[in-house]
C-alpha cells in the first residue's frame, strides 16, 4: 500500500502522542480523569476513522486501476502490434 505524505502521518502520529501523554500526566496527577479519557477516546477514534478512511481510498484505488485495465491484452513476445509497425 502506498503512503502519500509520509510528513502528514508523522506529525498526525506525533501529536496524538502528545495529546495522549498529556492524558496519561493529568489521570496520574489525580486531577480532570474524565478530561484524560475523553482524551483518549477521541484520539482513538481519529485514529480508527482515518485508518478505516485510508483503507477504503486504497480498495477504490485498486477497483478503479482493475476497470482501467481489465480490457488490455499484452501482445505476445513475437508479435507485433501497431505501435511497432508504425
Amino acid at each position: 500500500m502506498e503512503v502519500p505524505g509520509l510528513r502528514t502521518w508523522v506529525i498526525f502520529y506525533l501529536i496524538s502522542f502528545v495529546v495522549l501523554l498529556w492524558a496519561a500526566f493529568l489521570s496520574s496527577q489525580g486531577i480532570m480523569l474524565w478530561v484524560s479519557l475523553f482524551l483518549v477516546l477521541i484520539i482513538i477514534g481519529i485514529n480508527l476513522v482515518t485508518v478505516m478512511n485510508q483503507l477504503k481510498a486504497h480498495t477504490a484505488r485498486q477497483e478503479l486501476q482493475r476497470n482501467l485495465t481489465k480490457d488490455f491484452q499484452r501482445a505476445a513476445p513475437g508479435e507485433e502490434t501497431q505501435e511497432r509497425k508504425l
